[in-house]
């Protein structure tokens, strides 16, 4: 670069801005394209990163920010997987509300991988999206980071971020009342039972953690006693949930907190084989009507799609939200009856 004695032809970039003036690529990216006072950025940093990008011989590519004031009106999504009834129901409701508000909707797949997920969001880029929905994203951050400096907006959904605004269900909440409903229901129909079990997830993953907050106060509540070898969090994998209880002997009436319908084929296939099912009361964090067909399962706990789309796109027509905006919204509990009827 040029402030490096000039031994190096490359054209200097917003990275190699940021990192010379300790700011962010997002920053020096408004501050470059005129929106830093929009994001309250100080004076002195805008004038800091201005003489930086002078030295360096930076220069704003005017086709590129011309291109990128002609609206697409596309806006992309990225989902972690198709075979799960609660984001294949995020993605085909995010294709009908944006399609009515004369927006061209791309929803690509990006099976957790985070690498993946980064290369989606560069094709979306380079495909002018306007903006980029981060469903489940594995490392929001980065995309959002990636995403300012090129001048599109994202917004996280279902997983938080602290980089962009974020819209994801109240899983403490709906986990605590699931867990309740659990309970009570398992006292009722075998009398005093041991702590349920808490079966799915990831250690690492916010909303993981979030429920079984939630199932560790409602046990809590309850007066029980929660010992950690109950907590099996093997990933969302069926096969991986079915392996962790490989081995274990339920001897006695118990119950069961599923988080995840997909954690919940494991479960059922290891039960059927292992547990007289009807000492077994489950629940399950998701909402899948052929597991409300169980008769060992007394309720779900379903996160409320519509009304979190409602809200993102609330966001998405608005010029306003902050990096550091959560908004959790509540799930909807739906007691099941032993005839299978909601209470």
């Amino acid at each position: 670069m040029a402030g490096n004695g000039g031994n190096s032809s490359r054209r200097p970039t917003i990275y190699d801005l940021a990192q010379i003036a300790g700011s962010s690529p997002s920053a020096v990216s408004s501050i470059l394209n005129g929106t830093w006072k929009k994001r309250r950025i100080s004076s002195r940093t805008a004038e800091k990163v201005m003489k930086i990008a002078a030295e360096q011989g930076y220069a704003v590519n005017l086709q590129a920010s011309m291109l990128r004031r002609e609206r697409s009106h596309i806006i992309g999504m990225i989902v972690p997987k198709y075979d799960n009834r609660y984001f294949g129901a995020i993605a085909e409701k995010f294709e009908e509300m944006a399609r009515a508000r004369d927006l061209f909707p791309v929803v690509t797949c990006t099976q957790r991988d985070p690498e993946l997920e980064f290369e989606a969001a560069r094709e979306l880029v380079s495909y002018q999206a306007e903006t980029l929905v981060v469903t489940g994203a594995t490392d929001p951050d980065r995309i959002a980071e990636f995403c300012a400096a090129a001048g599109v907006r994202t917004i996280n959904l279902d997983l938080p971020g602290s980089k962009a605004p974020s819209v994801l269900s109240d899983n403490f909440g709906g986990a605590r009342d699931l867990t309740r409903l659990i309970i009570t229901r398992t006292k009722q129909d075998f009398g005093a039972v041991p702590p349920l079990w808490f079966i799915g997830g990831r250690s690492h993953d916010h909303n993981t953690m979030e429920r079984l907050r939630g199932f560790r106060i409602a046990h809590q509540e309850a007066g029980l006693t929660l010992s950690e070898d109950r907590i099996l969090m093997p990933g969302y994998s069926p096969d991986n949930a079915f392996a962790a209880l490989e081995g274990r002997e339920f001897t006695q009436s118990c119950g069961i907190f599923v988080n995840s319908t997909i954690s919940m084929e494991g479960v059922v296939r290891w039960l059927t084989g292992n547990v007289a099912m009807d000492r077994v009361r489950l629940g399950c964090f998701d909402w899948d009507p052929f597991a409300a067909l169980l008769p060992q399962n007394v309720g779900m706990a379903e996160q409320d799609v519509p009304a979190m789309l409602a809200r993102l796109f609330q966001i998405v027509s608005s010029a306003e939200g902050n990096p550091s905006d959560r908004i959790e919204l509540p799930c909807i509990l739906r007691p099941l009856s032993p005839q299978r009827g909601f209470i």
